[in-house]
């Protein structure tokens, strides 16, 4: 392993280069007279604790010669004058580099072999508010931020336990993000914690620019013609601790204020924080509702134009089904048209100001809707249930699982116009196929706890249970 020079010039020759003092306006580097020998000090601006810094700075401009002249390398000087709990001694260039570009002070003094690194920092974050996805009516308002830091703190106050462990691990050749697998080393599966580990080691990219994304593409199994998640995502830290002590493996990512967990099966999306923030009877009602309204959404439209496309096929009290008023445009490209106009409706109220969005989505619901039923172009029952879609959609929590289901219900619906029943059997045969041969990231399988079967798993999983030692 290369060691920086006992040169003292030499070495702010290197780290000057290296760390671009002249070339990038946000590293401060500042020369110091500490007993009497040249020392230098670097760190970037934004992240060192300005008050931090100026205490030690002129505690060691106080230094006298005979002070430092007795000392035999860096790990003395810090063992006497450094009063920072975190900071350690490197001689690694390369470890160096990296270690003040995460945000630790670097210290070399003349004549001491090594140099000082100061865990100093601090991250520029934004407040721990509630995240804008999965509020709950009670409960805790806090939520994860971008800065990995206080996303464990967040974690570690919730869990008061020793046997808590945060894993540090930094991905990305160029951008060395800071990944933290957080879990219970008493409780959590060690070969699944094992595999978590080797997909990590494994991930041959540059930089996660697009942080938890970036992190799910690099390891999960290549099936990309698969719209399943494989992955289960979450803001709030009350849903992540709950995870961890059940044995789950928690996956922080810096620069995100999503938490992966791992491993993540077809029936965890089932669950959501509200429902255990009520008493069991109600949270199982509101999860089974969410289970029954989230099928019914994939299937309606297919079922409905099945029905439509050949008259008899319902009995007469239901009827009134089967007879849609008669528009310009065939039943199906409605139906396809009012699918592609409400993911407009939502690309355009995401990037529209907060204080347009709701003005623009009523009125673009308005014009959207009223003027074609008016205009003859698409008939009011399609605008009905294509409107149950659209609800039931912002049912589910997952937006992954959202878009999944959509994209299934429009080539089910393709599928029954163009074979008609057949289709329609061979699209829901074709989805059971789709779903019972999806990989998880790891685990025992993507339909577990029903494929391999385990009936108190599935039970927990459908019903709200009350908090016992086992479910948290």
């Amino acid at each position: 392993m290369e060691e920086i020079s006992r040169n003292f010039g030499e070495n702010v020759r290197r780290f000057d280069r290296e760390l671009g003092v002249n070339r990038s306006c946000d590293i401060v580097s500042r020369d110091y007279l500490i007993g009497g020998r040249r020392a230098r000090l670097w760190v970037i601006d934004g992240y060192g604790k300005d008050e931090t810094l100026e205490r030690m700075g002129a505690f060691w401009l106080s230094l006298r010669a005979e002070d430092v002249s007795a000392l035999a390398d860096m790990q003395s000087f810090l063992d006497r004058f450094i009063t920072f709990s975190e900071a350690d001694v490197s001689t690694d260039p390369a470890d160096i580099v990296t270690s003040v570009l995460l945000g630790k002070t670097l210290l070399l003094i003349e004549g001491l072999s090594g140099a000082a690194l100061i865990d100093a920092k601090e991250y520029p974050s934004r407040g721990v508010e509630e995240p804008s996805t999965g509020k709950v009516l009670r409960g805790s308002h806090d939520g994860f931020t971008e800065a990995v830091v206080p996303n464990m703190a967040l974690l570690r106050r919730r869990i008061r336990d020793p046997h808590l462990t945060m894993e540090g691990r930094k991905v990305g050749t160029r951008s060395h993000t800071d990944t933290v697998l957080c879990y219970l080393d008493d409780q959590v599966d060690r070969t699944l914690l094992e595999e978590v580990r080797s997909k990590l080691k494994a991930i041959d990219a540059k930089s996660l620019s697009m942080s938890q994304e970036s992190v799910a593409e690099a390891i999960r199994p290549k099936q990309w013609y698969n719209p399943f998640p494989k992955v289960r995502y979450t803001e709030r830290p009350d849903v992540a601790a709950a995870s961890i002590m059940e044995g789950s493996i928690v996956l922080l990512i810096d620069n995100s204020p999503c938490a992966m967990l791992l491993p993540t099966t077809f029936f965890d999306f089932t669950q959501e924080a509200n429902e255990f923030y009520f008493p069991p009877l109600v949270g199982t009602y509101l999860r089974l509702l969410r289970i029954i309204v989230f099928l019914i959404s994939l299937l309606i439209t297919p079922i409905w134009y099945l029905v439509v496309s050949e008259p008899g096929r319902l009995p007469g009290w239901l009827e009134f089904l089967s007879s849609p008023e008669p528009a310009s445009l065939p039943l199906l490209w409605q139906l396809l048209v009012v699918e592609f106009l409400i993911d407009v409706l939502k690309l355009a109220s995401l990037n529209t100001p907060d204080s347009l969005s709701n003005s623009f989505s009523m009125l673009g619901a308005l014009i959207l809707g009223d003027f074609a039923v008016q205009a003859g172009w698409l008939g009011p029952e399609v605008l009905v249930y294509m409107a149950f879609v659209s609800v039931a959609g912002f049912a589910q929590p997952s937006y992954e699982l959202g878009y999944t289901f959509k994209l299934l219900r429009v080539v089910l619906l393709i599928l029954t116009a163009a074979f008609d029943l057949w289709g329609f059997g061979l699209g829901v045969i074709g989805i059971m196929a789709l779903l019972a041969t999806t990989k998880p990231i790891v685990g025992r399988g993507y339909l577990y706890p029903l494929l391999p079967f385990n009936g108190k798993a599935l039970r927990r999983l459908l019903i709200r249970e009350p908090i016992s030692r086992e479910n948290t």
